[in-house]
């Protein structure tokens, strides 16, 4: 059969793409349901965008790539249609966006987006061969137990990252780069928990504070959780983007406080109550318990001088450790790396030198931070190859 273009992926880019590509769409996945990724996100309520996106939310060689797509389908533009379709919505922290009711809400909208531009969807479907016979694409497809060829103008690849494999994840938007000569920058799990193989942190499991976390000189201001593996919460997802194997982290416990202020303050208020105790109104009393004995936290206020608070304050305020590694794609919110950025363009997401063919969403080496900017570049690269073919 022949099509105008062939989507492979529907998830938020590829149905996105679909909706403003034109006629003649086919949109193939192998999963028994459509965005499964968008339904299990943001505790089953979908962060679909963030008001406060810009190119500076996320992490690529080339920084200035999503500029393009960004500026042209903005988080408002996202946001309109999720009013136009009647989707309640509301904010919670640091411009976090999520349905009222249900992240399915916004597979019906894209469903629903999809089917008024007269896009077909074919679920449970696996793609095989792919070649270009140099005019058009011919990929080989297999569709309950059927056999079916493709010919099509345009190949969208809209497969995503290896990030949660039990979903069906896999690199195959990295093998049909490799197999037309496009770079691929090295992939590796993103927005993921860090581990430490000596279980340091099992006493501590289910402690969360507010911390700065801060990775390859890149922090962020948020929670920390510990967990029996390790390290989990958002600060720690958000520096994991930026870590680096075998590399240290360092963490401010106690981030917008002047603590040495604080304790100066207590020693002459309460000079005969324990360091622990005092140490107890600004972190999780079993954190202070974890850390007496590794910081020397003995003592009352009255026996700590200057020198030895200005120490306290310097551990306790950039307390520096090593992960061992991170929990991998298993946990990975996301893929970091992909299709380099070198070989596509900007403005349609098009292989510079492979007409026809096109990379979007999470495959590319564009990766946003925690808090529904991975969704929004899926809008917004989705709608500018879309709108590339369409027009094109």
């Amino acid at each position: 059969m022949k099509v105008q273009t062939l989507v492979i992926g529907a998830g938020a880019a590829g149905m996105m793409c679909a909706a403003h590509a034109g006629a003649g769409v086919l949109v193939v996945d192998h999963a028994r349901a459509a965005g499964e990724k968008i339904r299990i996100s943001g505790g089953g309520r979908c962060n679909f965008t963030n008001i406060h996106t810009t190119s500076g939310n996320f992490i690529s060689q080339n920084p200035h790539f999503a500029k393009s797509a960004l500026s042209r389908y903005t988080q408002w533009d996202f946001i309109a249609l999720v009013e136009a379709h009647g989707i309640r919505w509301h904010e919670k922290t640091l411009g976090q966006l999520f349905c009222d009711t249900s992240a399915k809400e916004i597979i019906t909208l894209l469903r629903a987006e999809m089917a008024r531009a007269g896009a077909d969807l074919w679920l449970q479907t696996t793609v095989g061969e792919i070649r270009h016979d140099g005019t058009d694409f011919i990929v080989q497809l297999t569709r309950q137990d059927r056999h079916v060829t493709v010919i099509t103008r345009n190949l969208v690849l809209a497969s995503g990252g290896k990030s949660i494999p039990k979903m069906g994840a896999t690199g195959l938007a990295y093998q049909v780069a490799d197999q037309f000569g496009l770079p691929v920058v090295t992939p590796r799990p993103g927005l993921v928990p860090l581990k430490f193989t000596d279980d340091r942190f099992k006493p501590l499991a289910g402690v969360a504070l507010p911390a700065r976390v801060t990775a390859s000189g890149t922090g962020f201001d948020e929670a920390l959780l510990f967990t029996h593996r390790g390290l989990s919460g958002p600060a720690v997802l958000q520096a994991s983007s930026y870590w680096q194997e075998s590399a240290g982290i360092s963490i401010n416990l106690t981030p917008g406080t002047d603590l040495l202020a604080a304790l100066q303050g207590h020693r002459q208020s309460d000079a005969r109550k324990a360091l622990t105790t005092i140490l107890s109104h600004y972190l999780p009393g079993r954190l202070v318990d974890y850390l007496a004995e590794d910081f020397a936290l003995s003592g009352t206020m009255a026996d700590q001088s200057d020198a030895r608070l200005a120490a306290i304050c310097a551990a306790l305020q950039d307390w520096q450790i090593t992960p061992s590694g991170s929990e991998g794609y298993r946990t990975a919110e996301v893929t970091l790396g992909g299709i380099d950025t070198t070989a596509l363009s900007s403005r349609t997401m098009a292989a510079t030198q492979v007409p026809g063919l096109y990379f979007i969403g999470e495959c590319v080496d564009v990766t946003g931070w925690l808090g529904g900017y991975n969704f929004q570049w899926a809008w917004s690269s989705g709608w500018a190859a879309g709108q590339a073919i369409r027009h094109g």
